[in-house]
């Protein structure tokens, strides 16, 4: 492929990121809503257990979740077990029943929300989201569906809707259909995520945010937020105050640390095209899940440079695309939803983060992988 005729298709799908300047100010914003609900004593606590009477759940953990939704503008929180997958199915499972419809994206769809969709009884209803006037003859003329489900981050290549537009023409046309926003891999790096754009939900992964294991989050309207709390009752299933607490920690340091990735990301996409690394046909940045650089390689060899690439210190697989224990830049397959949008990039593409690392660093990486 052209790397010119490339660059320009992939071009609007990259969602803007934000500068280290702007992640200084997000982060001071959390310090802020952080001390708004706690005191100073309290925050240096390791939190406490189990359901305390006043709120069914850990006192902290309903603290945590406080400073959650005045973070992120919205009118309530709620930290779940499950991750960013879990956090989907439960707000899912309160908005719909079985057989019942939902809008989604005509797009290969992720993994685990394909699954979620089977175990729930989902039907759904695919429209292009790049398309505005599809998106928005579907919403009036539908009188079925009960939700309607955007994800953040892009499920394919070619995707260049823009968030805040399509929630701000379904709301326009449609006030009475629910939002649901999967946000993994865009919170803390773009401008807003969905509740911030007039969403009713957004869910996310506070694992991704440098947060404990398993640890999901849903924000969003009040009362449907109360009634899945409400349901919560085992204390087993609880999220207790410890683990809030540890996720409100390490999310301070997401802004910045993902902003300097950000660059990094870029860095590597120029130098890449300026001809850094033999053997590469060429780069381009996509928010495949999160923001990469993939590499298209001139020969079929993609396989054998992620097992090279591995014995010289990059990852060979994500443990939750920009988790805490992720250091070392990680140099992957391209995603699963990528390859079955393009199915060329199982043997030619490479889906690099940089996470921790330097440009300068994969480049060496690379050259030795693919040229030795």
């Amino acid at each position: 492929m052209n790397y010119n005729v490339s660059k320009l298709k992939y071009a609007d799908a990259i969602l803007p990121a934000l500068t280290v300047q702007e992640a200084q100010q997000l982060q001071f914003k959390l310090v802020e809503k952080i001390s708004e609900h706690f005191s100073g004593a309290q925050f240096l606590t390791m939190g406490d257990l189990g359901v305390a009477s006043e709120f069914k759940k850990p006192e902290y953990t309903e603290k945590a979740e406080r400073v959650l939704a005045a973070f992120f503008d919205t009118e309530k929180a709620a930290l779940v077990r499950g991750a960013g997958t879990g956090a989907i199915r439960i707000i899912l499972s309160e908005l719909m029943t079985a057989g019942e419809t939902m809008i989604i994206h005509e797009a290969p769809v992720y993994t685990t929300t394909k699954d979620t969709i089977r175990m729930l009884g989902i039907n759904t209803k695919a429209v292009d989201y790049n398309d505005r006037k599809a998106v928005e003859e579907l919403v009036v003329d539908d009188k079925e569906s009960k939700v309607f489900y955007i994800q953040h981050a892009r499920q394919q290549i070619s995707d260049t809707y823009e968030l805040q537009k399509i929630i701000e023409l379904v709301k326009h046309r449609r006030p009475d259909l629910p939002i649901v926003v999967d946000d993994n891999y865009c919170v803390m790096k773009t401008n807003g995520i969905g509740v911030e754009y007039g969403a009713d939900f957004s869910t996310f992964s506070g694992f991704k945010l440098l947060g404990p294991e398993g640890i999901g989050v849903i924000v969003g309207k009040d009362q449907t937020i109360q009634q899945l709390k409400e349901k919560n009752y085992s204390g087993g299933g609880q999220v207790q105050g410890y683990e809030a607490l540890e996720l409100l920690r390490m999310m301070t340091f997401s802004p910045v640390l993902l902003a300097t990735q950000n660059e990094q990301v870029e860095e590597l996409c120029r130098l890449l095209n300026e001809g850094e690394v033999d053997g590469i046909e060429h780069a381009y940045i996509a928010n495949a899940q999160s923001k990469n650089v993939i590499v298209e390689l001139q020969e079929p060899i993609a396989e054998q440079v992620l097992k090279r690439s591995n014995e010289l210190g990059a990852a060979p697989h994500p443990v939750g695309a920009e988790s805490k224990y992720e250091i070392l830049p990680l140099i992957y397959r391209v995603s699963g939803s990528f390859i079955e949008a393009e199915p060329r990039l199982k043997k030619y593409g490479l889906r690099i983060n940089p996470m921790k690392a330097g440009a300068n660093m994969i480049l060496s990486i690379l050259d030795r992988a693919i040229n030795s």
